[in-house]
C-alpha cells in the first residue's frame, strides 16, 4: 500500500479525479469514527458539510454493512446512491429470493440466541444485530476476544443453511450463502450511475471484495494501513478523510472552471467544522495534517 498522499497517489487522483467521478464512501469508520456501540455512529459535523459540497461537483454514494432503515437517518444528507445490507439493498437489481433470505435469517437469529444463553459465549459484551436479511455479531465488548472469537466460529459453523461469514473490527456478518458483497455492488452501481471512474474509500475487511476489483478506473483507499490489503493507497487515520474530501472538492469544482465555486464551498465547510459542537462534530483533531494538493 502506498501513501496517497505521495507523487504516486496525486498522479492517480489526476486519472481518476475527472468530470463524472462516483465518490463511494463506506460509513462506519471511514465517514463515521468507530464508537463504542454502532447505535451511537453518526456523521461528524465537518465530514457532512463537506459531503453535501462534494454533490454540488459530483455524485455520492454510500456502501455500507448497515441496513437503510439504520443508515438513512445518520447521514443527515440525501446522497445519490445509498447502498445498504454488503449491496442486498437500494440497488435497482434487488436480490430476487428476499423472502428466504429473511426467513433464513430468522432460522439463524433463533439458533443464535440460544446458543448466547449460556456457557462461554453467554457475555453481555456479545451483541446480536437482525438486519433482517442478514446478521451482524458484535463482541467488542466480550470480556475475552481471543476465545469469544473462535467460540463464535464455532456455533456459526453448526447454522443452517450455513452463512456466508464476513469478518471485521470485533464483528461477524452472516449473509445469505447466495448473497453478492460489497465488490458486487460496487460493480453494479458502476453500471447503474454510468460513471467514466470511481473512487472508493473503506476501512475494513468488508471492504476489500472492492479493493481486489481489478478495474483501471476505480480508486481504492484504505483508511488505516495494512499489509494485508489489497487497497493501492491509504489515509493514515479517520481524520484524513476530511483532508481528501477538501482535495475532491477543489479538484473538481476547479475542473469545472469554478475558482470561486471552490473558494466559497471551502470557505463554508470551514466556517461550519469551526462552529460545530456537540456529538455530531466528532474528532475534528486536524492538527499536523497537509492537504492532498500540497
Amino acid at each position: 500500500m502506498t501513501p496517497l498522499l505521495s507523487d504516486a497517489g496525486r498522479a492517480r487522483l489526476d486519472s481518476i479525479v475527472r468530470p463524472g467521478v462516483l465518490c463511494v464512501f463506506d460509513f462506519d469508520g471511514t465517514l463515521a469514527p468507530i464508537v463504542p456501540q454502532p447505535n451511537q455512529a453518526c456523521l461528524p459535523a465537518p465530514v457532512l458539510t463537506r459531503l453535501v459540497a462534494l454533490q454540488q461537483v459530483t455524485r455520492v454514494a454510500i456502501l455500507t454493512g448497515r441496513s437503510l432503515v439504520d443508515i438513512g437517518p445518520r447521514l443527515q444528507f440525501k446522497a445519490d446512491f445509498l447502498v445498504g445490507n454488503h449491496g442486498l439493498e437500494g440497488l435497482p437489481q434487488s436480490p430476487p429470493d428476499i423472502r428466504s433470505f429473511q426467513q433464513m435469517c430468522r432460522l439463524w437469529r433463533e439458533d443464535l440466541a440460544q446458543a448466547f444463553t449460556g456457557g462461554q459465549l453467554a457475555d453481555p459484551g456479545i451483541m446480536l444485530e437482525d438486519k433482517l436479511i442478514s446478521l451482524s455479531v458484535h463482541y467488542r465488548h466480550a470480556a475475552h476476544h481471543e476465545q469469544v472469537e473462535p467460540a463464535l466460529r464455532a456455533v456459526f459453523g453448526r447454522l443452517n443453511p450455513a452463512p456466508r461469514i464476513i469478518g471485521g473490527k470485533y464483528v461477524f456478518n452472516l449473509l445469505p450463502p447466495t448473497a453478492g458483497d460489497k465488490g458486487t455492488a460496487f460493480d453494479q452501481l458502476m453500471r447503474h450511475s454510468g460513471a467514466p471512474s470511481a473512487l472508493y474509500v473503506g476501512d475494513d475487511v468488508t471492504d476489500e471484495d472492492v479493493f481486489k476489483l481489478d478495474r483501471p478506473n476505480l480508486l481504492s483507499i484504505r483508511i488505516g494501513q495494512s499489509q494485508y490489503s489489497s487497497a493501492e493507497f491509504f489515509l493514515r487515520r479517520h481524520v484524513d478523510i476530511v483532508h481528501l474530501l477538501d482535495t475532491l472538492i477543489e479538484r473538481l469544482a476547479g475542473q469545472a472552471g469554478s475558482r470561486a465555486l471552490a473558494s466559497t464551498i471551502a470557505a463554508s465547510a470551514a466556517s461550519a467544522a469551526s462552529a460545530a459542537t456537540g456529538p455530531a462534530a466528532g474528532n475534528n483533531d486536524n492538527t499536523g495534517l497537509r492537504t492532498l494538493n500540497e
